[in-house]
């Protein structure tokens, strides 16, 4: 994409130009995905052992780290990783390989995040303003920190939560539980990659408050009714009555606003951003 740096225009190509461009940045794209999916179903196997299964097992460093605050404060609920296991099951004749194929793919995806925002910001960057280019920089840096935070939250937190809960609830006792490869997948994937979109909110309120569409004071006006649906939506990713688990994944989540509040501008000086 070519343009005039100076003018934030880019009339010096045409229409067809711009779409060549476009095309050849969603050819390296993908050329980046397919690559490192690649990559990744060759050593697929390992992955899934060491980090996809992981907290299926008492070890795994969560259940470790409640365990020893478990032991300090007794006021803490029990949640001992010593006993705790879950084993998963196929039933379905091409669930495996499918799945092998399928986590390749979206694992590759979270992977290449910064490459292909680093490959948008490269083809936005030349219609913009120099102002608009280092408020858009910072975009990027933030956006990908963000979603590798919040994949990281919903990997180490989140999900860990919610499979102990759900592996251990019985409607009733004469009903046992197996858990199938393609549900725990389901919802490995869905728990992680919300949790990374989520912590792109406060990307999204930046955005919005620069664009003079909200302001801080929406934050401080609604703080209350926020606190209530981020309960309600803490309770919901995580569907336990223990405070101690529900308040785990409501403090990240209040913390996104609280950030989000911090980025959006004042009324007063939202002309001026």
């Amino acid at each position: 994409m070519s343009g005039n740096n100076n003018s934030g225009t880019s009339g010096e190509m045409t229409f067809w130009g711009h779409l060549d461009v476009l095309r050849a940045m969603l050819i390296k794209a993908a050329l980046i995905v397919g690559v490192l999916t690649v990559v990744l179903f060759a050593v697929m196997p390992d992955i899934f052992d060491s980090i996809i299964l992981a907290p299926c097992d008492g070890d795994f460093v969560l259940y470790r780290a409640l365990d020893g605050i478990g032991v300090v404060n007794s006021l803490l609920p029990e949640l001992s990783g010593s006993g705790f296991h879950v084993d998963i099951v196929n039933i379905r004749l091409a669930s495996q390989f499918f799945i092998h194929v399928s986590a390749s793919f979206w694992l590759a995806l979270v992977l290449s995040v910064p490459a292909l925002m680093f490959l948008l910001w490269d083809f936005v960057s030349p219609a913009l303003y120099s102002s608009e280019r280092r408020g858009v920089r910072f975009a990027f840096l933030f956006g990908n920190i963000m979603f590798f935070l919040g994949v990281a939250v919903g990997y180490f937190v989140v999900f860990p939560l919610t499979l102990r809960f759900l592996a251990d609830y019985h409607v009733s006792s004469l009903v046992a539980n197996t858990i199938s490869l393609d549900s725990y997948m389901d919802n490995f994937l869905m728990i992680v990659l919300v949790m990374g979109i989520v912590f792109e909110l406060p990307l999204l309120a930046w955005l919005l408050g620069r664009m003079g569409i909200i302001s801080r004071e929406i934050f401080s006006r609604y703080r209350r009714h926020a606190i209530v649906v981020l309960l309600v939506g803490a309770a919901m990713i995580t569907p336990t009555g223990d405070p101690f688990t529900l308040s785990v994944v409501f403090l990240p989540l209040y913390f996104l606003w609280e950030i989000a509040s911090f980025l959006v501008p004042a009324r007063k000086n939202v002309a001026e951003v």
